[in-house]
């Protein structure tokens, strides 16, 4: 079972780099590189769709298509393929030593059939024209394949039982609490991100020099809707950028208080003080990210990073929770 193991252990760190990658491909602005799907004008890679590529830049110079735009769409895919074997992979072991395994086969089930509609939302972000609410379906999808195999590698290890963890039956619910806080605060990152909505408050820590500046809700969070525009086809107003923005502002705070109190209270439980510790080192890290890439203006490393550390946040709840409930 070493090596069934080991392969949940590849599948996750790859799928921390899968998601990574593709916010580098969303931010970076080729999520069209290649227009089709899977492949790039019908063929495997963009070298071989040169031909095509040139095509498109000769009547749109300025367009979402150019070669390196289809580059880094087409190696988002290839990595996204190969988790997709892995997962396949894990599935069949599960199956085939389901007798040795731990906890059954509900769990690698389950992410066989979410990475198969992970490959479908990929497809839909493509033929939609990154319809917002594809897109942010498509960022939660990856969180959640992290999130699951991330769980099942702490089942299928069994390394968070010894005696020298306190019993925090009481601290279950605070711990499933946070776990649910950053997924709304990851969900909200996600429509800002999607609805580029980033650089709509470019101070800190107000909004537009005020503290409640104008905000268009109703637009903001009409789901079924166009990129950039309303749901009647208008043009999205700043208002309604302003409001997505603010919102996720307001999420970070409330999260910020309460991971630091939760924290605050493993502290105080024998064994979870690193625990404790790591929350907090990561939350200060993301405030810090999402700060910077404000007053910085959106520098593209910096809100990839700021991606990569909403997973490892997303981590190191689930860590906790699995600890809690496995003592």
């Amino acid at each position: 079972m070493t090596f069934y193991r080991n392969l949940i252990l590849a599948a996750l760190l790859l799928t921390l780099g899968v998601v990574s990658l593709g916010a580098y491909v969303r931010l970076s602005d080729a999520g069209l590189g290649c227009p089709d799907w899977p492949g790039c004008y019908g063929s495997v890679t963009p070298h071989h769709a040169a031909e095509s590529i040139n095509a498109e830049l000769a009547v749109r110079p300025d367009g979402p298509v150019s070669h390196a735009k289809a580059w880094k769409e087409m190696v988002h895919r290839y990595f996204a393929g190969t988790l997709g074997l892995l997962i396949l992979a894990i599935a069949v072991l599960s199956w085939r030593n389901r007798r040795d395994t731990r906890g059954g086969m509900g769990l690698p089930l389950l992410l066989l059939g979410l990475i198969i509609f992970q490959a479908m939302l990929g497809m839909w972000t493509v033929t939609k024209l990154l319809k917002p609410l594809i897109v942010t379906g498509h960022l939660l999808g990856g969180m959640a394949t992290f999130a699951m195999l991330l769980w099942l590698w702490l089942r299928e290890c069994g390394q968070h039982t010894h005696a020298y963890y306190a019993r925090v039956d009481h601290l279950r619910g605070a711990a499933l609490l946070g776990l649910v806080l950053v997924v709304i605060q990851i969900a909200l990152g996600g429509w800002v991100s999607t609805n580029y909505a980033a650089l709509a408050c470019t101070d800190f820590p107000m909004c537009q020099g005020t503290w409640m500046p104008a905000m268009d809700f109703e637009h903001a969070y009409t789901l079924h809707r166009e990129l950039g525009e309303t749901a009647s086809g208008d043009l999205l107003p700043l208002t309604a950028l302003t409001a997505i923005h603010w919102v996720h502002r307001v999420m970070a705070l409330i999260l910020t208080v309460y991971l630091g109190w939760l924290a605050i209270r493993l502290f105080r439980a024998p064994g979870y003080t690193g625990m404790g510790l790591l929350i907090c080192v990561l939350l200060a890290l993301q405030v810090s990210l999402g700060i910077s890439n404000v007053l910085l203006s959106l520098p593209l490393a910096l809100a990839v990073a700021h991606n990569a550390g909403a997973a490892l946040l997303l981590s190191s709840l689930v860590v906790l929770n699995h600890r809690v409930r496995r003592r």
